[in-house]
C-alpha cells in the first residue's frame, strides 16, 4: 500500500485510522475558546474537552478523534517572534488528537500511536528513527514500550522533575495547579546524523536531529491544592501530533516551510511580490502569518487595540512588514487568501464561506497600517532631530515604535544607521521583556478544577413548559464553594435541584430569578447559572432555614420571565433585518438578553446610517405587528442546516438542536424561506405579536469591524418613546417653537454659535496681535541672547500661535518664551532662532517647563508647545525660568 505524503492524505489518514479504531470524529472548535476565559485562543487539541475531562461534560462518545485548529501568537504561548527563523515554529497550527474519556488507557493508546506510525498500511515510518520518552516512575508505559512493542530499552528514555519542582518534568502534563494531570510518553523521530542535535535528556536535546512528533498524555490524576495526587476515577488519554511536523517526515524534508503546504504558499507570495522564491525568511513568515489571519477573522476576531484584536493587528502587520522587505510598494497580503483557500478550504470550509470577509478585513488592516507607518516615520524622525551623529536613540522610543508603529527594532536601526546614530539596544530588551511579562500575565490562569462544583446528577430542565415545580428536590447545596448540608438565614449560597423550572445563563440571556420554598426556609434565586450538566442556583435565605434532600417548590418570577422572553425574541428578528438590510456579511458576535433591554454585537466594518437604522427597526416591527407563530423544534442538527438555519459559529452544538423560526416566509431562490430561522436554547415568546414594539435605543461601534446595537421591546419601549416625547415637548416649550420645528431651530442655533466663536477668536488673536508690540519692551539679555518671557492672561493655545510668529518677525534671532493664561489652563510655547539650537534647543524648554508646572510637551530644536494646568507655583516657575535659560546657554 502506498504512503500518504501530501498534508491533506496525511490529515485524512489520521480520520480514516482512527475512525477505523471507533473514534468519533469531531470538528476542531473555534480558535476563540468557548466559555474559557482563561485562554486567549485555542492552543491545543484537548481544549474543547476540558470540561469533559473533568467530568463536567459527558459528551455521548467516548473516544474522538479531531484535528484542531490552534493559534500561539499571544499570551503565555506565543510564538510570534520565532516564526520564519527556525525549521518549526508557526503562529498557526494543526494539531491531529485523538482521545479516550474513561475508555482505553496506556496499553492501547500506544498501541495505536505505533501502528498509525510504522504499520505498512498507513505511515510506514522505518522503526529505528522513533525513539520515545517517558516519565521517570511511569513503569508502565516503560513495560508496554518494551515488552508489547518491542522498543529496545536504549531509546525509551525516562525524563524526570527537570523543571525544578515534583511533577514539573516535560513527561507530565497538568491542566493547571490543581485538576487532572498525568504522565506523558512523547515519540521522536531522528532525522539522522547529519543534523546537529542529542536524544531528549542530554545538553543538546534542542537540537534538530531529534524532533518530537507525538504526544500521549494519560490522565490518571487529580492533584488537590496541598499537592496531592487522588487517582481518577475514569483514566483518560490526550494525544497530540502536530500535522506539519509529521508532514514534513513523510515528504522527506527537514523543516516544515519545506512541506507541499507551505511550497505552494511561498510560491503564491513570490508570485504577488514577483520575486523569485528562495526560501526567503520573509516568505516564510507571509505563508505562516497568512494562515494564522485567515483563521482568526473566519473565526470572529477583527484587529483591533486590545486583546485578540491586537495580536491579530501585530501577526497582520508583521507580515506586511516583511512584504515590505522583499519589495511591496502596496496592500498584497490579502491576496494570500486566495491560494490559502485554494490549498486547504475543502478541509475547512468556512474560509471558503467568508473568504470576501478576510480579504476585505486585511486589506483594510494594510491600507491603515500603511497610513500608520508614515505617522511611525514622522516620529522617528522628530527624535532623530534632536540627536547628532554619534548619540544614541533610547530604548524607551525604540519600544514606542516598534509597539505602537509595527516598527521591528532593524527598521528603526536601518533608520539611524544612516545617520550614525546607535539605539540603546539593552533599554529596548527591557522594554520588550516588560511586555512580555504583561503579556504572560494577561494569559495566566488560576484556576482551582478540583474545587470546581461537580454534581453527579444532571438537573433535568423544565421551564420551556413551566414556570413552577411543586414538587423538586434539593439534591445538593454550596456555601463560599464548598458543600454543606443547610443554609440559614442571612446566608449565601448555591442551591442544585434534581429538576428546576429556572433557565440558566446561556445564549446571550442571562439566568433567571425567583424563589425556591422548603418547609422550613425560602431561597431567594438571584441567579442561575450551568456547571456540566448541573444547573445551579445562587442566592440568599431570607428566612429559616433550607437543607439537603428536602422537597421544595420552584417558582420563576413570571413577569421578568415574560421580559426577557420578549428581548430574546426580538433579538433574533433584529438580526434577521440587519442582515436584509446591511448583507449576509453581518454575523452575530455576542448578545446580551434581560428583562429590561437586548444587547447584540455583530460584525460590520462600515458606519451605519441613520436611515438604515429606521429600516432595521421598521422590519422588525413589520414582523411583530404579523404576529405569526414562533415555532420551536428539536431536530437533528443537519436537518436544520439544511433548513437554512443560523448557527452561532464557534458555539457547541449537540447531534440534535433547538430551532427558532419566525415571521412571515418570503421566497428565495424559488424556495419559501422564514424571516428568521435560527439554532437557539434560550426562551421565547408564542407569537411575534407578543414581543409588542421594538425601539433601537443606540448604535455604535466597538471594535474595529464590530458594532452594537440596543434596544428595548414591549412597556420598556412604550416608557422609552413617552420619555423622548416629554423632553421633546419640553425642548420645544424652551424655544417657544412649534414640534416639526424644534429641530430647525436648533440648527439655527448652532450654526449661530459657530459663527459667534470664530468672530470670538479672529477678536482673541487681534488682541493678541496687538500685544505684539508691547511685549518686545519685555526683551531682555541673557549671556548675549535677546530673550522674551512673558505670560498672557486669556489667551489659549489656539491664538498662541499666529502671535508666536508675529513677534518673531520682529525678534528673528531671539528666544521667546510664551505662556496662554486661559480658564485655568496653561498653554506653552517656546521659539528658538535656528542659529542658537546648538546651544538650547526649544522642545527642552518646553520639557523643562512642562515638568516643573506638572504637564507635558515638547517639540522640535527650533519650536515647541506643551500645556499644563494652571497651580499655585506657576508664578515662581516662570520667574525661574531665565535663570535656568542663562545656565542652558552657558
Amino acid at each position: 500500500m502506498s504512503q500518504p505524503h501530501q498534508t491533506a492524505d496525511i490529515r485524512k489518514a489520521f480520520f480514516d485510522f482512527f475512525i477505523s479504531k471507533q473514534h468519533t470524529p469531531v470538528s476542531s472548535s473555534s480558535l476563540i475558546p468557548h466559555n474559557d476565559p482563561t485562554l486567549l485562543f485555542t492552543n491545543a487539541g484537548m481544549n474543547q474537552f476540558k470540561e469533559t475531562f473533568l467530568g463536567l461534560e459527558p459528551r455521548d462518545y467516548t473516544r474522538a478523534v479531531t484535528s484542531q485548529k490552534c493559534v500561539r501568537a499571544g499570551g503565555k504561548h506565543n510564538d510570534l517572534d520565532n516564526v520564519g527563523y527556525t525549521a518549526r515554529h508557526h503562529t498557526f497550527f494543526e494539531m491531529l488528537g485523538n482521545f479516550s474519556f474513561g475508555d482505553y488507557f496506556k496499553s492501547a493508546g500506544i498501541a495505536y500511536i505505533w501502528e498509525f506510525l510504522t504499520s505498512d498500511e498507513w505511515l510506514a515510518i522505518d522503526k529505528d528513527r522513533l525513539y520515545v520518552t517517558i516519565y521517570e516512575t511511569d513503569d508502565e508505559a516503560f513495560d508496554i514500550w518494551h515488552n508489547d512493542i518491542g522498543l529496545p530499552a536504549e531509546r525509551i528514555i525516562r525524563i524526570g522533575d527537570n523543571k525544578g519542582a515534583p511533577y514539573a518534568s516535560d513527561n507530565f502534563w497538568t491542566m493547571g495547579d490543581t485538576g487532572p494531570c498525568g504522565p506523558c510518553t512523547e515519540v521522536f523521530y531522528d532525522h539522522g546524523a547529519d543534523i546537529e542535535g542529542g536524544l531528549p535528556g542530554t545538553p543538546e536535546e534542542d537540537g534538530d536531529r531529534y524532533i518530537e512528533i507525538w504526544n500521549c498524555v494519560f490522565m490518571q490524576f487529580n492533584r488537590q491544592k496541598d499537592g496531592t495526587m487522588l487517582p481518577l476515577p475514569a483514566p483518560s488519554v490526550d494525544t497530540g501530533m502536530g500535522l506539519e511536523r509529521i508532514s514534513a517526515i513523510m515528504q522527506g524534508v527537514h523543516g516544515n516551510y519545506q512541506i507541499d503546504l507551505f511550497t505552494h504558499l511561498m510560491d503564491a507570495a513570490a508570485a504577488i511580490l514577483e520575486i523569485d522564491n528562495e526560501q526567503q525568511a520573509s516568505l516564510k513568515v507571509i505563508a505562516d502569518h497568512i494562515r494564522a489571519v485567515s483563521f482568526l477573522i473566519a473565526d470572529g476576531v477583527m484587529p483591533s487595540n486590545e486583546g485578540r484584536g491586537y495580536v491579530l493587528r501585530r501577526v497582520i502587520r508583521r507580515a506586511v512588514r516583511h512584504g515590505n522587505k522583499l519589495g511591496a510598494q502596496s496592500e498584497f497580503f490579502y491576496k494570500m487568501v486566495a491560494p490559502l483557500v485554494e490549498e486547504i478550504g475543502d478541509a475547512y470550509p468556512e474560509l471558503k464561506e467568508r473568504q470576501s470577509i478576510i480579504e476585505s478585513a486585511i486589506e483594510k488592516e494594510e491600507a491603515q497600517f500603511a497610513k500608520t507607518l508614515a505617522q511611525g516615520l514622522r516620529l522617528l524622525a522628530g527624535e532623530l532631530d534632536d540627536l547628532k551623529e554619534g548619540d544614541i536613540l533610547s530604548g524607551e522610543a525604540a519600544f514606542k515604535l516598534y509597539d505602537t508603529y509595527g516598527f521591528p527594532l532593524d527598521l528603526t536601526a536601518d533608520i539611524t544607521r544612516e545617520r550614525g546614530i546607535s539605539i540603546d539596544e539593552a533599554q529596548f530588551d527591557e522594554h520588550m521583556q516588560a511586555q512580555r511579562e504583561r503579556a504572560r500575565d494577561a494569559g495566566k490562569f488560576d484556576v482551582d478544577y478540583s474545587s470546581v462544583i461537580q454534581v453527579d446528577e444532571p438537573t433535568v430542565f423544565i421551564g420551556y413548559e413551566q414556570l413552577s415545580d411543586l414538587e423538586v428536590e434539593v439534591i445538593a447545596m454550596y456555601q463560599d464553594g464548598d458543600a454543606t448540608t443547610s443554609l440559614t438565614e442571612g446566608d449565601e449560597g448555591v442551591l442544585v435541584l434534581n429538576r428546576t423550572p429556572f433557565y440558566a445563563e446561556g445564549g446571550g440571556q442571562v439566568g433567571e430569578l425567583g424563589e425556591i420554598r422548603t418547609e422550613s426556609g425560602v431561597f431567594e434565586v438571584q441567579d442561575t447559572k450551568k456547571s456540566g450538566q448541573a444547573i445551579i442556583h445562587y442566592g440568599v435565605v431570607n428566612m429559616g432555614v433550607v437543607h439537603t434532600s428536602q422537597t421544595a417548590e420552584a417558582h420563576v418570577l413570571s413577569s421578568i420571565r415574560a421580559a426577557s422572553a420578549k428581548n430574546h425574541s426580538a433579538t433574533h428578528l433584529l438580526h434577521a433585518a440587519l442582515r436584509e438590510v446591511l448583507g449576509d456579511e453581518v454575523t452575530q458576535k455576542g448578545s446580551l438578553v434581560s428583562s429590561e433591554v437586548l444587547r447584540f454585537d455583530f460584525s460590520y466594518d462600515k458606519p451605519i446610517n441613520s436611515t438604515q437604522i429606521a429600516r432595521v427597526e421598521r422590519l422588525v416591527n413589520e414582523q411583530i405587528q404579523a404576529n405569526t407563530s414562533a415555532s420551536i423544534e428539536t431536530i437533528s442538527i443537519d436537518a436544520a442546516m439544511d433548513k437554512g438555519a443560523i448557527a452561532l459559529f464557534g458555539e457547541k452544538y449537540g447531534s440534535d438542536v433547538r430551532v427558532l423560526t419566525m415571521g412571515t416566509d418570503s421566497i428565495i431562490d424559488g424556495k419559501s424561506q422564514p424571516f428568521s430561522i435560527e439554532l437557539c436554547g434560550g426562551l421565547h415568546v408564542q407569537r411575534t405579536g407578543d414581543i409588542g414594539l421594538l425601539k433601537i435605543t443606540s448604535e455604535a461601534g466597538i471594535a474595529a469591524g464590530i458594532r452594537r446595537i440596543e434596544a428595548v421591546t414591549g412597556m420598556g419601549a412604550i416608557k422609552y418613546i413617552q420619555q423622548n416625547d416629554q423632553q421633546l415637548g419640553q425642548l420645544a416649550s424652551q424655544l417657544k417653537a412649534k414640534r416639526p420645528e424644534v429641530v430647525a431651530r436648533v440648527q439655527s442655533m448652532a450654526d449661530k454659535q459657530r459663527e459667534l466663536e470664530k468672530q470670538l477668536e479672529r477678536l482673541e488673536q487681534k488682541l493678541a496681535s496687538l500685544q505684539a508690540a508691547d511685549l518686545i519692551s519685555e526683551v531682555q539679555t541673557i549671556a548675549g541672547v535677546p530673550v522674551l518671557i512673558s505670560t498672557l492672561a486669556g489667551v489659549d493655545g489656539k491664538s498662541i500661535r499666529p502671535l508666536m510668529d508675529d513677534i518673531k518677525s520682529k525678534l528673528p534671532d531671539s528666544i521667546i518664551v510664551l505662556v496662554g493664561d486661559k480658564d485655568g489652563q496653561l498653554a506653552l510655547s517656546a521659539s528658538v532662532a535656528k542659529s542658537l539650537t546648538a546651544r538650547i534647543k526649544a522642545g527642552d524648554i518646553i520639557r523643562h517647563l512642562a515638568g516643573e508646572l506638572g504637564g507635558k510637551g515638547g517639540g522640535k530644536p527650533d519650536y515647541a508647545q506643551g500645556g499644563a494646568p494652571k497651580a499655585a507655583n506657576t508664578a515662581a516657575v516662570i520667574n525661574a525660568l531665565p535663570a535656568w535659560v542663562a545656565e542652558q546657554l552657558g
